[in-house]
């Protein structure tokens, strides 16, 4: 008997045809193959244990050199200063002004003319300080160069002789009633003192000018 392809058809029953037919028993089960062990390739490290991290292949980066905290301070009082003096200055202006517009009016003192020229010439000085101040600051705050230790140090000891020259003057003009005064001035002139000390000090040299490791210059 043939296909229609022309094939020899088999007429001998398969036994796969019927469910019912008995079919050889196979070997048993005997798992799923062996596999190779595996290798990493030439070069490469082999692969760490789950839950272990990778080695990084690059060493890490050096920590950054931390701004210390003196010279932090040095810079906030300088913000702090220039505020109050800005403040200082402004109220000192408003006096000269009302000196210049009186001074030719009767019952006002014969030098109030020089009082508003003084007032004057002291809140431009003042005002060039705020500025100072303020640059310090910043400088202190973002700069590493000697210039920003010389500027705080400038400004701060602008601050002191202003201090000085109003306490004299105050003295000149009040005698012993200046008491309350002069100790507005003292107050004024603390912040800049305790600055400037951290502005020259140890810690604020080595920042300013050290090397990456924030240590001092070797001297030669």
């Amino acid at each position: 008997m043939r296909s229609r392809t022309m094939d020899p058809v088999s007429t001998s029953p398969s036994p796969w045809a019927d469910p019912a037919t008995e079919t050889q028993p196979g070997a048993p089960y005997a798992g799923p193959p062996t596999t190779a062990p595996y290798r990493p390739a030439p070069g490469w490290p082999p692969p760490a244990p789950y839950g272990t991290a990778w080695p990084q292949p690059w060493p890490p980066a050096p920590a950054r050199p931390q701004r210390p905290g003196q010279v932090i301070a040095a810079a906030v009082l300088a913000l702090v200063q220039a505020a109050a003096v800005a403040l200082a200055t402004a109220y000192l202006q408003l006096l000269g002004t009302v000196f210049s517009m009186a001074a030719d009016e009767p019952g006002f003192p014969a030098d109030g003319a020089a009082l508003a020229a003084e007032a004057g010439v002291l809140s431009l000085v003042q005002l060039f300080s705020v500025v100072l101040l303020v640059a310090a600051g910043v400088l202190a705050l973002t700069s590493r160069r000697a210039l920003a230790r010389w500027t705080l140090a400038a400004a701060f000891a602008l601050q002191l002789a202003l201090a000085v020259y109003w306490a004299a003057r105050l003295l000149g003009a009040f005698g012993s009633a200046s008491g309350v005064l002069l100790f507005l001035v003292v107050c004024f002139a603390a912040g800049p003192a305790v600055a400037l000390g951290l502005s020259v000090g140890r810690p604020a040299r080595a920042w300013f000018a050290g090397r990456p490791d924030g240590r001092t210059t070797p001297h030669r």
